[in-house]
């Protein structure tokens, strides 16, 4: 488990991360989102002390990660700008990975590079960027570290290699019980694969939560009614949005989905339907209760 507390760092007279909060479950994948500039590369790497800190600590199972050079052994971080030994194939990239970590795969890389068609014998600087990304994505999973940090993680792969990932992803975090980290201004890009999510705004996490609770009691919700009726008239409910046109009203309701559904129902609704909302929805009725604009933050 990752605790972080009172975390602070300033560049200058600019100040990145402000007193931030967070903790991070094992053997999960956290998704860190935020929009570009609002220290999500910083925080990964004071997690993985590349920078240090000027207030806060980091622990990492109960352990100071500063100076710590046993247990970053267990850590492994790609970050957003890759770095390459100029003229290195994939084959010496993934050795000297090799001498870094006690626990690589070899076999695995050279089997994730097939699946991936990358050639272990070309120089890594004649790669595209995607396949770069995709290089610097299987040197860090054949570590078999046990937490894992990816900045900007699908940055430059096109759509089905990027699925890929995903799934190759998942399975570590599965077989092997690692707790993948990752970082995207892309909410769309994290939604499908992450367990938490968490929204790096000014320097803090201004929201966080559990992807499967954020999915099951957030709601859409259509209804009309014999007699005409206004917002007051669901005062039970926990209501985030609503608006009428016409006879229906589309309210956005947080809540046990089971509880709200029988108190609609004895109102004898002509019509009530319920629809899935998408992850960045939810984001936006979140915000919006919170007190900022979606657009703003991301």
């Amino acid at each position: 488990m990752i605790e972080i507390r009172n975390l602070s760092k300033s560049y200058g007279k600019k100040k990145v991360l402000d007193k931030l909060n967070c903790n991070i479950k094992t053997g999960s994948i956290y998704g860190l989102i935020g929009a570009n500039g609002a220290g999500k590369s910083t925080l990964l790497r004071i997690i993985n002390d590349v920078f240090k800190r000027d207030e806060g600590t980091v622990l990492i199972d109960d352990v100071e990660i500063e100076d710590n050079e046993e247990l970053k052994q267990r850590l492994v971080f790609v970050p957003d700008d890759l770095y390459f030994f100029p003229g290195y194939t994939l084959k010496e990239m993934a050795k000297f990975y090799e001498a870094m970590y006690k626990k690589f795969d070899m076999k695995y890389l050279e089997e994730l590079a097939k699946i991936l068609k990358l050639d272990l014998n070309v120089k890594i600087q004649n790669f595209s960027k995607g396949m770069k990304r995709q290089c610097s994505l299987i040197c860090a999973i054949a570590t078999n570290a046990d937490y894992m940090f990816f900045d900007e993680t699908f940055d430059g792969l096109d759509p089905v290699v990027r699925n890929l990932m995903k799934k190759i992803l998942a399975k570590q975090m599965e077989t092997k019980t690692t707790t993948i980290i990752m970082t995207s201004h892309n909410l769309r890009e994290l939604e499908d694969i992450c367990d938490n999510l968490g929204l790096l705004y000014k320097g803090g996490i201004l929201f966080e939560s559990e992807v499967d609770t954020l999915k099951t009691n957030i709601f859409k919700v259509q209804i009309s009614l014999k007699d005409d009726f206004s917002e007051k008239d669901f005062e039970k409910l926990n209501i985030l949005n609503f608006k009428k046109t016409g006879s229906v009203a589309t309210m956005i309701v947080k809540g046990e989905k089971g509880e709200y559904e029988d108190y609609l129902k004895e109102k004898h609704p002509l019509i009530l339907d319920f629809l899935t909302l998408t992850l960045e929805e939810i984001f936006i009725y979140e915000m919006e209760v919170l007190g900022y604009e979606f657009n703003e933050v991301i």
